[in-house]
């Protein structure tokens, strides 16, 4: 007869050898209960092994994006590693793609969805990895998802454009601009989409380190002089506001706004997100 096993016990070999609840609860099943057996059968298999590696740190990694044929639906991860030999690694780098692939049908934590895929690769490759992040963007309504990976996948980025006129997606200027701006987030890394997503708590500390710089001077021109300072601070935060990295002289939004006016249509920036590895 096989005795039945219970909640505490999968717990108890999980702390015991940080590997997956459901390989946990196998183990234990096939064990019939037995705590040192199926410690020993987590260890043939090299679970107990990858167990241990996850303390250690994984600091190198590999960024990786995909947009669906049509621009609808896009996804990116961050998988990380120990070493950047991993990280060059082909074996490595076929996992990110399948996980890329499981991506794009996963709408929550990837590394929650992937666990013991996860567990069974660090035992192969011998190293802690980690699935550090991922987004799934589809695009709503007129326009695309674009991406662009830089630095053979220490950088990337992901971006949702819009329009009002889905003819436009087809037309040059609108794919020479996606392009720009995923260029552009990658090249400048902006924090915010526009100033109405900073927090107030954040332009709050921000204006008393300012004011405090400036204490010495004159009371009726230290607000002038903070006021500057917010802008600029804006002007470098915020991805609509800054200077475009081919023309500083033109914001994002004035070039969008240019670009729409050549396509008589108005382009907008919905979303985006941008991954380093290592922060």
């Amino acid at each position: 007869m096989t005795a039945a096993i219970t909640a505490s016990q999968v717990k108890e070999l999980r702390e015991a050898t940080n590997v997956g609840m459901m390989e946990c609860k196998k183990a234990l099943a096939e064990a019939n209960g037995d705590m040192d057996v199926a410690v020993r059968l987590l260890r043939e298999r090299g679970m107990v092994l990858a167990g241990k590696k996850a303390d250690r740190e994984a600091n190198e990694g590999l960024i990786s994006a995909e947009v669906d044929p049509g621009g609808k639906l896009g996804v990116i991860i961050e998988v990380d590693c120990e070493t950047d030999f991993v990280a060059r690694n082909e074996t490595f780098q076929a996992f990110v793609q399948v996980l890329v692939e499981k991506a794009k049908t996963s709408h929550g934590s990837l590394a929650e969805a992937c666990k013991e895929e996860l567990i069974g690769k660090i035992s192969e490759i011998g190293e802690n990895l980690v699935i550090r992040r991922n987004d799934r963007f589809e695009a709503q309504n007129a326009g695309v998802v674009a991406s662009y990976i830089h630095l053979g996948g220490k950088v990337g980025v992901l971006v949702e454009m819009g329009c009002e006129h889905e003819a436009s997606v087809a037309k040059d200027v609108f794919k020479d601009v996606v392009k720009d701006i995923t260029l552009h987030i990658a090249a400048t890394n902006p924090t915010y989409l526009s100033r109405d997503d900073v927090e107030k708590k954040t332009l709050n500390v921000e204006r008393e380190i300012f004011t405090k710089q400036v204490s010495d001077k004159p009371d009726n021109i230290i607000e002038k002089i903070v006021h500057g300072k917010i802008e600029k601070y804006l002007a470098q935060i915020c991805l609509l506001e800054q200077g475009f990295v081919k023309e500083p002289d033109q914001s994002v939004s004035q070039l969008l706004a240019a670009k729409g006016q050549e396509l008589d249509d108005k382009l907008s920036i919905r979303r985006f997100v941008r991954y380093q590895i290592g922060s």
